[in-house]
């Protein structure tokens, strides 16, 4: 499995009329942290595409658990719990707030694809040497399965404003 950690604070411009970080900034959220983690591996977006090869999102999923706020330093976390396969692979976060609560989980799955006529291709060589490291042989040869549904949901008054 891999794991990276990236802190985004929160923008004013990013929150509603409730004070709440708008439902639609929170892909952009994965998207940053995705593109730090890349960079990690040594992967490189840039060059990726300089290839030929584009990686759109063919799935997305965002569940809220609590708020995010105005000024929060937020970690996303980016877990890859699965090896890339075929010319898909899956991207799980979570999304904490300083107090170390979870507040919004979600994946996306995105599709290796040819730039120049939009059909999947294979992973590329490279991405796969990058991400091999950090699975076992058993995970290697495991088919792609979408993770787990969370079991509880949160409570209303999860999403109270705090007096």
């Amino acid at each position: 499995m891999y794991q990276s950690d990236t802190k985004i604070r929160v923008r004013y411009a990013e929150t509603d009329q409730m004070g709440y970080v708008y439902h639609g900034n929170y892909a952009a959220f994965f998207e940053v942290c995705r593109t730090e983690a890349f960079r990690q591996l040594g992967i490189s977006y840039k060059d990726l595409e300089a290839s030929g090869v584009g990686m759109p999102v063919g799935e997305i999923r965002t569940r809220f658990r609590r708020p995010a706020r105005y000024d929060d330093l937020l970690t996303v976390r980016l877990l890859l719990r699965q090896p890339a396969e075929g010319s898909r692979v899956m991207f799980e976060y979570e999304i904490y707030n300083e107090a170390n609560e979870l507040l919004t989980e979600g994946h996306t799955l995105m599709v290796f694809v040819s730039t120049s006529n939009g059909r999947p291709v294979p992973i590329p060589e490279q991405i796969k040497a990058k991400l091999a490291p950090y699975f076992t042989d058993d995970e290697l040869t495991s088919p792609l399965t979408p993770p787990q549904s969370p079991v509880d949901a949160p409570a209303p008054a999860a999403f109270l404003k705090s007096k």
